[in-house]
């Protein structure tokens, strides 16, 4: 019986929707019991829809020449899912492709290619012990991160969430900690379940058990009262950002080491992952993850100089508001800040573009940068308009920076996207430091202005989690290489 076309497009459908229903275990088993992140050519699958695994691999189209079928990329799964692996990132979707149509098995049966292209974390003995965090302050970045951190949550999670500090509240204060991690405006409900102990003050959510501490002041706190030892104190806070004020954290009893999640000041390490995470030593007590913009920019800005080289450049930040600027008009002590957020474009400073030179130090005195503050609550853009050491085009730009997005060192930091109808909203959630928007890029011999999208909340916590894990001497490969 011949098929009608609608009857054959049916049909296909339900094919991709059967294939991706049986995908989900598999890719939430691999996550939480084997620390094994799923994706398809950058895209996550953890906790994705059978529409967004759908998605997922029609955007296969987008980077190479023939479609990437669900029902293909399935047997990989199930391979990879009956391999021992150390926790690791692995992009289903290249290695799918590249064995089925770019001939990379060289003749190896599938199970004996994914074990080659997979033997950095195949059958390893003496996986590192759990790292226990502490989040000390509770604001956007906090509860981000605790969702992130409880995602990861399973028997080979290497990020181990024991507790949240947050000043002393007035009665009811715990379930209103809890109601801000259970429900956010911007980013949407948590994913899960979440119940309050009020008798133990903790926070019990999808199986982390979340110690919630009520303090004043960083050195006052004895963690090993609540099992916490060698802790890896994460400061949100804002509060302090040196080495005498961070320091303060390490006077505490059970703390090993601070990461800041904010411009540092002194000598502090500022640390953008995928750019300069070597930096970190073992012996490092104290580390920043730089600001949001830092991380968006400076990806994208080592990929230009090492492709093209940069003499000098500005870059303008077009950034949400945030909790530092006032609802409606009030006293501020920094200029313009004080009027009102959601009313206005208000013109400010950033030093992100100065910032960069601590993570790549070859772009020390070649930035400037200015900052407008705009009505929306998430997701910003940078607008990096360079001059390059030689002359290019928008198309061989916007080809390598896909190349940098797909296969480079920097393709966890560096998205890409060629849509011509994408906006903000678009982008929350999005896990990357950055995502260029190719079809704004203008070029001029050697003068190219890039548009560059970030969510400057959701997007810096994944940036934070990784240079949480290289504090951590935990590692995370992203494979295939």
């Amino acid at each position: 019986m011949t098929l009608t076309p609608e009857q054959q497009y049916q049909q296909s459908w339900q094919e991709r929707q059967d294939f991706a229903e049986r995908m989900q275990p598999l890719i939430g088993s691999l996550y939480r019991n084997r620390g094994i992140e799923i994706c398809v050519y950058g895209r996550p699958l953890v906790s994705a829809s059978t529409i967004d695994i759908i998605k997922s691999h029609k955007t296969v189209t987008k980077y190479e020449e023939h479609k990437l079928r669900l029902r293909e990329s399935f047997e990989f799964l199930e391979i990879i899912a009956g391999l021992d692996l150390n926790p690791a990132k692995v992009d289903l979707g290249k290695l799918a492709y590249g064995y089925l149509f770019k001939d990379q098995g060289e003749g190896l049966s599938k199970e004996d290619f994914l074990k080659r292209e997979l033997a950095d974390v195949l059958s390893q003995d003496g996986r590192e012990e759990p790292q226990d965090v502490v989040l000390y302050g509770f604001g956007r970045i906090g509860r981000l991160l605790a969702r992130l951190l409880i995602e990861r949550n399973g028997p080979n999670a290497n990020l181990r969430l024991r507790a949240i500090v947050v000043r002393g509240g007035k009665d009811g204060d715990l379930e209103k900690r809890a109601s801000l991690l259970r429900r956010d405006s911007v980013h949407g409900p948590f994913n899960g379940s979440i119940t309050v102990d009020n008798e133990n003050n903790v926070i019990k959510a999808n199986g982390t058990y979340i110690q919630v501490i009520y303090a004043s002041s960083p050195d006052s706190i004895d963690y090993t009262q609540y099992g916490i030892n060698n802790a890896l104190i994460v400061d949100n806070t804002g509060i302090w950002k040196d080495e005498d004020g961070l320091g303060l954290h390490l006077k505490s009893k059970g703390t090993a080491k601070v990461l800041l999640t904010a411009p540092a000041g002194g000598q502090i390490k500022n640390i953008v992952y995928g750019v300069n995470q070597n930096d970190i030593n073992a012996d490092d007590k104290i580390v920043c993850a730089a600001s949001c913009t830092t991380n968006a920019i400076t990806p994208v800005l080592k990929a230009i100089n090492d492709g093209f080289g940069i003499d000098n450049g500005h870059v303008e930040t077009v950034h949400s508001y945030t909790n530092d600027q006032n609802l409606i008009d009030n006293f501020h002590k920094a200029e313009r800040r004080g009027r009102a957020a959601a009313l206005n474009m208000v013109l400010t400073s950033t030093g992100a573009a100065k910032a960069v030179a601590k993570a790549l130090p070859e772009l020390k005195g070649k930035l400037t940068g200015n900052a407008i503050r705009v009505p929306t609550p998430n997701v910003s853009m940078a607008i990096m308009n360079l001059n390059l050491g030689k002359e290019t085009s928008a198309e061989e730009l916007n080809d390598y920076l896909l190349e940098v997005a797909l296969h480079s060192d920097l393709r966890d930091q560096v998205d890409f996207t060629s849509s011509t109808e994408i906006v903000s909203t678009d982008l929350v959630g999005n896990r990357y430091a950055g995502v260029v928007d190719s079809r704004a890029t203008i070029v001029d011999g050697n003068r190219a202005v890039l548009y560059v999208w970030y969510d400057n909340e959701f997007g810096y916590s994944c940036q934070v989690v990784r240079v949480m894990q290289e504090m951590a001497g935990i590692r995370f490969p992203s494979l295939p290489a």
